[in-house]
């Protein structure tokens, strides 16, 4: 083989590797940038949820307590009746009862499992799955940032990047609070 074939094949060959660690260090930063993206979106999904699920929540509340209320009044009604017969007193209770007992009709035929309890379980069970997504959005979004920083700053990447591509290094998300509950700080 001629020696300027062979010299045409190593330089094709060093274009090929540039052209792959080019690509590689701009794919892993848009990998980066799509990860942060989905951490965004999670945010942005548990953002909109929770307050509805709160609206709800006070809105069962409100509805209950107006319920608990009627109990206790129709209770201490029966309370007063206690002290002797007032057909007075007899009739405010029963009117009361009557109240009552229509408002709650008409309640559970419109929430069925109307028990702010149940309520609140599902209100904690909803946050709870969103911090579990976002959670789960930021570890992809860290293998991201440190595939990409590794592509950048080993050899030859690191070559690549200083002359053509120039990104910079990106920084993981930590979390500060979480990281105040540790005595032990690695030495990076």
């Amino acid at each position: 083989m001629d020696s300027s074939v062979i010299g045409l094949i190593v330089v094709a060959v060093v274009v090929v590797a540039i052209i792959m660690l080019y690509n590689g260090i701009i794919g892993k930063h848009n990998a980066v940038d799509r990860a942060w993206a989905s951490v965004l979106t999670q945010e942005r999904q548990k953002n909109k949820i929770i307050p509805m699920v709160e609206q709800l929540v006070e809105q069962y509340k409100l509805h209950e307590s107006e319920v608990l209320t009627k109990v206790t009044e129709l209770r201490s009604a029966i309370a007063d009746m206690s002290a002797g017969v007032d057909t007075a007193k007899l009739a405010a209770a029963e009117q009361r009862t009557n109240e009552l007992m229509q408002g709650l009709k008409v309640t559970v035929e419109a929430y069925p499992e109307l028990k702010a309890s149940d309520v609140y379980m599902k209100l904690m069970a909803e946050i709870s799955e969103q911090q579990e997504q976002i959670g789960a959005a930021i570890r992809i979004f860290n293998a991201n940032v440190e595939d990409f920083n590794n592509a950048i700053e080993m050899f030859p990447g690191s070559l690549i990047n200083s002359m053509l591509v120039r990104k910079q290094k990106i920084a993981s998300f930590s979390d500060s609070e979480a990281q105040a509950g540790f005595e032990y700080k690695p030495n990076l």
